[in-house]
């Protein structure tokens, strides 16, 4: 009887290998990364499982080179879960268990534990008089924020979140006594009792919020699945705090699920302050070596909780007791290439395997979230009023047909700004397109700059002088004269957050404006010190795209200007209206969240759509109830269920071809029920130098769906070999682009 050991490895291949163990190795448990060679290569794989015997000949058996563990990363709950991803995405095993960890582990990195460097107050600095820097502001800053920190002290990661420009200040405290380096190992960071929990004051309640925290509270130790549906500013942060806080003291671990790296440092520093301890987060933008120390955290138990984004949610957990999807709507928590696979989802499929309750906040919840709360299998708990007794603004659509606009702003949105202005309030202007405009048009011939590699229009960016393309890596300058004419009338078309910033900054010389967009917040943080700005009063007037949407609290801001509310209306996909009903909500819901009423106005031309007037009349309840209906009508998710597959290549014919063989497979195995459509050509034809066809596949039952998909599984190493295609495939799309 000879042992074998099964290992998945990263290849993109739909099955697993068979290595012979190292002689006189100990006998790893699977979970443990194996090292294994592959073809003329080194792998890192992961141990699934240990058999006796395997359907290759032992002869052609390779053994394994190391066992890089001397324990399992992961658990037995990990390994089921990533497994069942793996089938219920068709995606290579092997690539879905290495997506579980951090990269310095996928390189074969000893899993260490690392020490945690810390700024802290010395005697001194704890009891120093803030008014005697009033000359020295971010020294005032930075020393306001230690004194209000538990304990005097605060990571340098979380004060690199929470105060970008922190570094430049350090050394000044220093040099008064004021404050010290200091460094501890890893695990007592991270580490907390029930008593030290006990002894940090609750977060200040009203009646709904208490009962959603007694509610989630009384399934802990089971699975249950919550829908907490708040209005925004309602106080869903200080719910997930609470509940945080009775897991902590229950001695179990929660795992925080946020949609976007701009959202982490502002909600860590809630959690820090309203733990009284440091919190760890897993995300892109942290370092190789910060995520493989967040991640240890969570996986050895050191850690009572975890913040993170999309990729967080396989983290594994030592005492697993709650899962918290905030903004569980966003299409952020899709990946969208690789691995495509939903955070939400699995975060969902995760706490029922576990037998956690797991929460889901949204102040817009998704359509198919809305329809399993209606179908009972989640529990709906509701938020309906703002924290601290303040009034939802009033949405007012502003009708600018027939208007002479300046720079796309009406005369009633520009009055509406300075009114704002003279009171001494903050107003944040809305347009979800970066850049200075989408178009630059030639008004003699009609000539429009267009990418060569993409079927898409050049960006203007008029502070580089450039155009962009932003589906691909191409740019240049802006010609002088049009290519096609020689004429000199180039025009820009269109608004972007640089026009209207520049626009404004005629219309309002002495205000003090803030874009904030990918471009302005491209380095390192850059959008912590702007966000810094705002909420010290430092900016009279932000303009931004979606990334000030959602999250944010600025309660100096009583006016919401959406600029051009027409740019969402009309798009392909079946998606978009939901996704604009709630965008205009989550940016609605910036306004008058303090004691100071807000307003928000929408620039339309459509002022009659059915949409608008839906959101106006009845809010977005009004309006899912509504898009519910049509979706039930076109068997559109969430009453059907629908998988992509995109194919790509520089011929234009290669994947059409390749679609077309698949279709016809998947018609001989399609039982009833079942639609395929297409291919049809991508609603971007061509990006990056690359033709696209897509082939849909629609179901009204979800097993009748799978079942079509493991059928053509086998055909597709053929299928690509012949037509040397590209291809992906998306299971439940959020976008069908």
């Amino acid at each position: 009887m000879t042992t074998i050991w099964r290992v998945a490895v990263p290849v993109p291949l739909y099955r697993v290998f068979d290595y012979l163990p190292i002689p006189g190795s100990p006998t790893p448990q699977p979970g443990c990364r194996i090292r294994v060679p592959f073809g003329v290569q080194s792998l890192v794989g992961c141990l699934l499982d240990i058999v006796d015997s395997s359907d290759v000949e032992p002869a052609r058996l390779r053994t394994a080179a190391a066992v890089l563990d001397e324990s399992p990363l992961l658990r037995t709950e990990d390994l089921g879960l990533l497994t069942w991803a793996a089938r219920y995405y068709h995606h290579p095993l092997g690539e879905v268990l290495l997506t579980a960890f951090p990269v310095l582990l996928r390189k074969g990195r000893s899993p260490m534990v690392a020490s945690v460097k810390y700024l802290a107050l010395t005697e001194t600095g704890i009891r120093f008089p803030l008014d005697t820097l009033s000359r020295a502001p971010r020294q005032a800053l930075l020393l306001r924020t230690l004194q209000e920190a538990n304990g005097h002290r605060l990571a340098e990661s979380v004060l690199a979140a929470a105060l970008p420009g922190w570094r430049r200040a350090a050394p000044a405290l220093i040099a008064k006594g004021l404050a010290c380096h200091c460094e501890q190992p890893d695990d007592d960071a991270w580490a907390s009792s029930p008593e030290g929990v006990r002894s940090h004051p609750d977060p200040k309640l009203n009646p709904a919020q208490v009962a959603a925290v007694n509610a989630v509270a009384e399934t802990f130790g089971r699975s249950a699945t919550f829908l907490l549906e708040g209005v925004t500013g309602s106080g869903k942060t200080e719910v997930y705090l609470s509940l945080v806080r009775r897991v902590m003291e229950r001695g179990e671990q929660c795992l925080l699920l946020l949609p976007e790296i701009s959202l982490t440092p502002q909600i860590e520093q809630r959690f820090v302050n309203g733990l009284g301890r440091d919190v760890p987060v897993f995300h892109s933008r942290l370092s190789e070596l910060e995520r493989l120390q967040s991640w240890m955290a969570l996986q050895s138990g050191a850690a009572p909780i975890l913040l993170g984004t999309r990729s967080a949610v396989f983290c594994p957990m030592q005492r697993p007791g709650l899962i918290i999807v905030d903004e569980e709507h966003e299409a952020s928590y899709k990946q969208q290439d690789g691995f495509r696979f939903s955070a939400r989802d699995v975060a969902i499929k995760r706490a029922r395997d576990l037998g956690v309750p797991i929460v889901l906040g949204s102040a817009t919840p998704s359509l198919e979230s809305l329809w399993n709360a209606e179908r009972q299998r989640y529990r709906r708990l509701r938020l309906p009023d703002r924290a601290g007794g303040a009034a939802a603004p009033p949405l007012r659509l502003v009708d600018v047909r027939r208007q002479r606009l300046v720079e796309g702003l009406s005369r009633r949105l520009i009055d509406a700004i300075d009114g704002t202005l003279s009171e001494g309030h903050q107003a944040l202007l809305f347009i979800n397109r970066r850049g200075y405009a989408p178009t630059l048009i030639c008004n003699d011939c009609g000539w429009v700059a267009e990418c060569r590699a993409c079927d898409a229009r050049l960006v203007i960016h008029q502070r580089e002088n450039r155009l962009r393309c932003h589906h691909c890596a191409y740019e240049q300058g802006v010609p002088r004269g049009c290519p096609s004419c020689g004429g000199r009338d180039l025009r820009p078309l269109g608004m972007g957050t640089e026009r209207i910033e520049q626009a404004l900054e005629e219309l309002f010389p002495a205000a003090r404006l803030t874009r904030i967009d990918r471009d302005s917040t491209a380095t390192s943080g850059s959008l912590q010190e702007k966000l810094a700005d705002v909420h010290s009063g430092d900016v009279d007037i932000l303009i931004g795209t979606q990334m000030l949407a959602k999250g944010h609290h600025f309660p100096r801001v009583t006016l919401v200007g959406i600029v051009d509310a027409d740019a969402m209306l009309f798009a392909t996909d079946f998606r978009a209206s939901e996704r604009m009903a709630q965008l205009i909500v989550q940016v609605a819901g910036r306004a008058g969240r303090a004691e100071k009423p807000g307003t928000v106005l929408l620039q339309t031309r459509n002022p009659e759509h059915p949409l608008l007037q839906t959101l106006i009349d009845q809010g977005y309840p009004g309006f899912a109830t509504l898009a519910l209906e049509e979706r039930r009508a076109a068997g559109l998710p969430p009453f059907g269920h629908l998988a992509v597959w995109r194919a790509e290549a520089i011929d234009g014919e290669v994947p059409q071809r390749f679609l077309t063989r698949l279709r016809e497979h998947a018609l001989a195995c399609c039982g009833h029920g079942i639609e395929v459509l297409g291919p049809a050509p991508a609603p971007m034809l061509r990006q990056s130098g690359r033709h696209r066809y897509q082939l849909l596949l629609q179901s009204r039952e979800r097993p009748a769906l799978h079942a079509v998909l493991d059928q053509l599984q086998p055909h597709l190493t053929g299928l690509t070999r012949a037509c040397k295609v590209r291809w992906s495939l998306d299971v439940d799309p959020i976008d069908c682009y």
